[in-house]
């Protein structure tokens, strides 16, 4: 049974269809890439799956489970934990309290729970330690996205939905985003990606999906997805030679 099913989901903002009758899966220990230009709909199909935007149509279920009527909230608690784009670390507390954040739907968890759980973190983002208690406006971008990520983990997630974690990023930061998530996938999380650098998402992931206007065009494979041609000459930089 898959972990995460899309069946036929539809999503509209007013009258402008987002989402057309969206299937996909994602199996439990997957890293599932999700690609497609701007306004594709790859966003609002984390926002469908986290609760942030009710779908029209369509069934969502998560571990077995309805969830298409769901709250954020809710979802959390039954395991899944969405990074959007944008990072979005509160500027005024620290990285610690930014993180310790992550697990504020743990209901009933005792404190130092949570606090051995901020200790794994930085034992997954060891470059963040350092800077435990400074403010979050004063970390780099790359500091940021790794604190997002921190801080959704601490929810302990089944399935983390990251969308676009390398925007903005400096190369060799982008590569090491990358590397962490790998890493959490070996740690047992499933991650669903949503990543505009192609070749980077198809690097780590075991499938993939390609929306174009809210529907789904392609899925495979990551060989598969580089050997289609159209595939490659709209994200992947260029055809394959004759």
């Amino acid at each position: 049974m898959p972990l995460l099913e899309l069946e036929r989901v539809v999503a509209a903002y007013g009258k402008v269809e987002a989402l057309r009758a969206l299937t996909m899966h994602v199996d439990a220990g997957e890293i599932v890439a999700l690609l497609g230009a701007n306004g594709a709909g790859k966003s609002t199909t984390m926002r469908v799956i986290s609760g942030l935007v009710r779908a029209a149509s369509g069934t969502l279920r998560f571990d077995g489970h309805d969830i298409g009527a769901l709250g954020p909230e809710a979802i959390v608690r039954f395991g899944i934990a969405h990074v959007p784009e944008g990072r979005r670390v509160f500027p005024g507390l620290t990285v610690k309290e930014n993180i310790l954040l992550g697990g504020s739907n743990r209901k009933g968890v005792a404190r130092a729970e949570l606090e051995a759980d901020a200790e794994r973190m930085f034992g997954i983002f060891p470059e963040l330690r350092p800077f435990a208690h400074a403010l979050g406006w004063t970390l780099s971008g790359g500091q940021q996205q790794m604190v997002a990520i921190a801080r959704g983990l601490m929810s302990r997630p089944k399935l983390l939905l990251l969308d676009e974690p390398s925007l903005g990023l400096a190369p060799l930061i982008v590569q090491q985003v990358f590397r962490v998530i790998a890493e959490i996938r070996q740690q047992g999380t499933t991650v669903l990606l949503v990543e505009q650098n192609a070749n980077m998402a198809l690097g780590i992931a075991d499938r993939g999906y390609v929306l174009e206007a809210g529907r789904l065009v392609v899925e495979g494979r990551p060989e598969h997805l580089r050997d289609n041609e159209e595939v490659r000459a709209a994200y992947l930089g260029g055809r394959t030679q004759a």
